[in-house]
């Protein structure tokens, strides 16, 4: 039986690797179809060099869409939005972009942070001899190496392992992940390789060790989406390209042609920010919204049949020890089919993606369900040792998939796998579906639709192949080094500002405020547990962020990798862009209110909290006892709650200041701000007393916020009861105000034990 298994597998074996072969021989290189339809393979010489031209701001991109007649208007901001600007303003067309919201605020900023061609979609491709899967997976291998040469500092190879639990999958799943390497080519990143048990075990020590028999490992790439697109905007925009994020397209504007034929003629939008409304005025407008496609083909025509299709995935972010910094995980065959990527990202660990049908919404948000699930697929790969809790997840987000039907056939109900173009009799041109990889390629084929249906006066064909990227030209891999020796900026904010703004890191730094410390001599951290500083944040308002979202969903990624670290950053981002933009107060609360509710909506701060609260209180008489004692400790007063004058009674002065060396700079500079006996002088016990007032009242609210169920400002029994109950089963960890109820208890001991040590004769009561 084995081995007839054996020579099914082997057989298997060859005839997809002839199956490839035969394939790759009949369609050849892409460059040499590219070349076939006129468009040029790599970037025009003019376009090579670093574009040194400052990036106009956003007041002055409003009045040139007003004031300019464009080839192109391009609807959406996402990646392919940006990918048709950039594109339409390589071949020399004078190109507009219109954003509803921010550059990649919608699904382009929720991906899994792969570039990949879909080991999956290959494995289709073979067995059920689909030469369109094959294509499609080879022009996204082609995509997937563009994007690592043209962004080095935001895209980088990951190693991706395949833990393999059945001896036979083993030549299986090898001989599949062979292939795909031979697919990619020359563009192959590293080859793929076989790990023994004892090897996997040890490149990655969390994962199940019973039954293991070895594992595939292969690569992909990956990068940080959300800046990957901002990137490829302000790429755009540094060749010439007018683009504009918070502009509403309201209606779609037609004049009738020589024939009589209504085509359409530009835009009528709206800046969101401002409420001002005018036309834009264009030769084509392209239509790349993701999925609001339907919205904007309705705008051009009513009675339109709907070609979109979304589906929700959703994603988590956990702790970095779920995973190696520098090795993947694949599931491939979850319990229901789909397939789940476990990959080190931004310092931490992130897992997904569900695939379920939903409704069309600006605002997606994860669901239980789907958390559940992801944690569920975790713990069948990771070993027993590790306890998987619901109270590690740090973030999760829904991001919708535009799967999309082609309106170019009659059965509009037949989804198509990869992308579609679509001109309508009004020359409005539709781009969708695809993929974040091949957004490049989608651009490319789209704008040679809208030169050929509206005639546009294109000077070449598309450039954009080998198109580095904003930030590219200069950066090497150890330019952090330079940040850290001119500015005196620490390592890892150093690398940070590297791996992000590329060669503009220089321009980011110098932004940088003096810390007032011995080292570092500039940069203060947003917040302690992650190397964003003020400086990116008055670098965001100049490549157009508007809002206090914009800068932590896209420019800083923190909404996406920790919602709690977010909402205690938010007032110092605020505090800075009311510098920049002039906010007054009003508008500093009204962005408070509009991240918050951003981060505890969309970023599953809020369903962290409803399932904490679904716990029962299952503990025992022993541990209830206990946590009263605790809670009594801290309730002092026996009121029956908790409120933020026992909190403050509960810290100690030591926790309130921070750890860390104080200049002399500092200290002066706070002295001559403090003068609580209004003596016109002012001790140290009056600064650490100011200190501590000033610290303790965001942590004091913080840590009531971590138990507070029904936000009345205060910690009843039931509601501390609960907290030890989700600590207890994992919904919760790491709580400050278990750690301060803990405190409090012990000190209550203590001081119990004092007292009972003192002898009768010593207390004032013997004869």
């Amino acid at each position: 039986m084995a081995a007839s298994r054996i020579r099914k597998l082997t057989a298997g074996g060859i005839a997809l690797g002839g199956t490839v072969a035969l394939a790759s021989w009949v369609f050849g290189d892409d460059s040499h179809t590219k070349k076939q339809f006129g468009l040029h393979v790599h970037a025009a010489d003019h376009l090579k060099a670093r574009p040194n031209k400052p990036l106009p701001t956003r007041s002055e991109q409003l009045k040139a869409l007003e004031d300019e007649t464009y080839d192109v208007l391009i609807i959406g901001g996402g990646a392919t939005g940006a990918g048709c600007a950039l594109d339409s303003v390589s071949r020399g067309l004078k190109t507009a972009l219109v954003e509803l919201d921010d550059f990649s605020s919608g699904t382009s900023s929720r991906s899994t942070k792969l570039l990949h061609g879909g080991v999956r979609y290959l494995q289709k491709a073979i067995f059920n001899l689909d030469i369109e899967q094959y294509r499609m997976v080879k022009e996204a291998l082609h995509e997937r190496a563009n994007l690592l040469e043209i962004a080095p500092h935001l895209s980088y190879p990951l190693p991706i392992m395949l833990p393999v639990y059945t001896w036979w999958q083993i030549p299986y799943y090898w001989s599949g992940i062979k292939m795909y390497d031979l697919v990619a080519g020359s563009k192959c990143i590293k080859s793929s390789y076989v790990l023994s048990k004892e090897k996997a075990i040890e490149l990655f020590p969390m994962l199940r060790k019973d039954k293991l028999c070895g594992a595939i490992v292969y690569y992909d790439g990956q990068h940080n989406d959300a800046r990957m697109n901002i990137s490829i905007a302000l790429t755009a925009a540094r060749l010439g390209a007018t683009v504009a994020n918070h502009v509403r397209v309201v209606s779609l504007t037609k004049n009738k042609d020589s024939e009589g034929k209504e085509k359409i003629s530009g835009a009528r939008v709206r800046d969101e920010v401002t409420g001002k409304e005018w036309e834009v005025r264009a030769k084509c407008v392209i239509n790349a919204t993701g999925p609001f496609t339907d919205s904007i083909r309705e705008m051009d025509q009513q009675s339109v049949n709907k070609i979109c299709a979304p589906s929700a995935g959703v994603h988590i972010v956990l702790p970095d020890y779920y995973s190696p910094a520098n090795m993947g995980l694949l599931d491939p065959s979850t319990s229901d089919g789909r397939v789940i990527f476990f990959l080190p990202w931004q310092g931490l660990t992130i897992a997904g993606t569900t695939d379920t049908p939903c409704e069309v919404t600006h605002h997606p948000s994860p669901t239980e369900a789907d958390i559940e699930f992801i944690l569920g697929e975790i713990r069948s790969y990771l070993s027993p040792d590790i306890e998987v809790r619901r109270g590690d997840v740090l973030s999760a987000w829904s991001g919708i998939r535009p799967l999309v039907s082609d309106p170019n056939k009659p059965d509009s109900q037949s989804l198509v796998r990869n992308h579609i173009v679509h001109v309508s009799d009004s020359g409005l041109v539709t781009i969708a579906g695809g993929k974040w990889t091949t957004y490049r390629s989608m651009a490319m084929e789209t704008l040679d639709a809208a030169v050929e249906k509206c005639n546009l006066p294109a000077v070449r064909g598309s450039a954009t192949d080998g198109l580095l990227l904003e930030g590219a030209h200069g950066w090497t891999p150890t330019m952090f080094i330079r940040l850290v020796q001119d500015f005196g900026l620490e390592s890892e904010v150093a690398k940070h500002l590297s791996e992000t703004y590329g060669d503009r890191a220089f321009s980011v730094a110098k932004l940088a405020a003096l810390t007032g410390k011995r080292w570092p001599i500039v940069g203060k951290r947003l917040h302690e547990e992650f190397p964003y500083i003020d400086a990116e944040v008055r670098y965001a308002v100049r490549e157009y962020a508007c809002t206090a979202v914009d800068v932590i969903a896209r420019r800083l990624r923190l909404a996406f990798l920790n919602v709690q670290a977010a909402e205690e950053a938010l007032p110092s981002i605020i505090s800075i862009m009311a510098e920049e933009l002039k906010w007054s107060e009003d508008e500093q609360k009204r962005q408070h209110a509009e991240a918050v509710k951003f981060v505890r909506e969309e970023m599953g701060q809020q369903v962290n909290r409803q399932s904490r609260d679904k716990i029962p209180i299952n503990l025992s008489r022993e541990e209830i006892s206990n946590y009263i004692k605790r809670f009594q400790a801290l309730d002092q007063d026996k009121k029956g709650y908790i409120s933020i004058n026992d909190i403050r009674r509960g810290l100690k002065i030591g926790d309130l200041i921070p750890n860390h060396e104080i200049s002399g700079e500092e200290i002066h500079a706070a002295l001559n701000k403090v003068d609580l006996r209004l003596n016109g002088q002012t001790d140290l016990s009056e600064f650490i007393q100011r200190q501590g007032e000033s610290i303790s009242g965001t942590m004091m609210h913080d840590i009531l916020r971590e138990v507070d169920v029904n936000s009345n400002g205060l910690v009843e029994l039931d509601e501390f009861l609960q907290l030890m109950a989700c600590i207890k089963s994992g919904r919760v960890t790491n709580s400050r105000f278990d750690q301060l109820a803990q405190e409090a208890q012990k000190d209550a001991e203590e001081e119990e034990a004092k007292r009972k040590a003192i002898p009768v004769d010593r207390s004032g009561g013997g004869v």
